[in-house]
């Protein structure tokens, strides 16, 4: 086996460009895994703990995107001031694993994985992200969309290296909710993020392990656009928020596993789209009623 210990984004494409089936490793909370249970044999590794770059982000107050870099530990996701920029993606850090697990894993290693229980994934779908790449001869922005292909399968080429996402901060609610099969240190059995548009007057709703990758339930949030106006503080009834989280649910199509079935599934997803959107229009409320801080 041979490791090269990239310091530089640079140095890590050098290593990809001569051995592109070389395996990229961030914080190894997969991969390892699939090592230790020999699921998966390593010849060539390119480790990019210690590129700095890659354990940045930036926010670009004219045009209002957050840029962050690849290796970014979860860890400084779920605390500010990241946390006050995304608080979806917080509050999906914050289920991840154990302490050390959050210290180590990364959005990059999430979408290298492509797991479709990968839980940044919902929070970068149902914020429209996009994913940015590069290899020793060009650089390539891909839509969240159109990155993830299927199970543990993206559009990433064997010479690229994921560098970084850029999310959009938005004016209005986000949220992540998740369940699985106890309540922490848990791989996601059915997983959900709402974002809120309120100066846009859109909702966005991403729906993770419930089909072969992230689901965006596009037909429910264009039926719930016409439900009722979404632009600033959203007028929600349980009734409309019941039929919301079961049009959502229509929308995945799961499978039985280890983790759950299918049908408990379709329900957990029915019961967290519902929760996120009455969520939504409680916060907004709120927000409204004690004015500016």
């Amino acid at each position: 086996m041979t490791v090269v210990n990239a310091t530089s984004i640079e140095q890590a494409l050098s290593a990809l460009a001569a051995n592109p089936q070389a395996r990229l490793i961030q914080g190894g909370t997969d991969l390892m895994v699939e090592v230790n249970f020999n699921r998966t044999k390593v010849e060539n590794v390119v480790s990019l703990r210690r590129v700095a770059e890659l354990r940045r982000w930036h926010l670009d107050d004219e045009t209002s995107m957050l840029r962050i870099g690849s290796g970014v530990p979860y860890a400084e996701m779920e605390r500010a001031p990241l946390r006050d920029y995304v608080p979806a993606l917080a509050e999906a850090a914050r289920t991840v694993g154990s302490p050390q697990i959050r210290a180590a894993g990364s959005l990059g290693g999430n979408l290298g994985t492509c797991s479709p229980a990968g839980d940044g994934l919902p929070v970068l779908s149902a914020l429209d992200a996009v994913v940015h790449l590069r290899s020793s001869a060009a650089a390539r922005d891909v839509s969240v969309h159109d990155f993830m292909v299927g199970v543990k399968r993206n559009a990433r080429q064997p010479h690229e290296l994921i560098v970084a996402v850029s999310v959009p901060i938005v004016q209005g609610f986000q949220g992540y909710a998740k369940v699985g099969t106890r309540n922490a240190m848990v791989i996601s059995a059915a997983s959900a993020c709402l974002v809120h548009d309120a100066r846009a007057g859109t909702v966005r709703i991403a729906l993770g392990a419930v089909a072969p990758t992230v689901v965006r339930a596009r037909a429910t949030e264009a039926w719930l656009a016409t439900q009722t106006s979404l632009v600033g503080n959203p007028k929600v009834s349980d009734t409309l928020a019941r039929e919301f989280g079961q049009r959502a649910a229509a929308e995945c199509s799961p499978i039985d596993d280890h983790r759950s079935t299918a049908d408990y599934r379709r329900h957990a997803i029915s019961v967290l789209a519902q929760r996120l959107l009455l969520r939504a229009a409680y916060e907004s409320t709120a927000t409204t009623k004690r004015g500016p801080q």
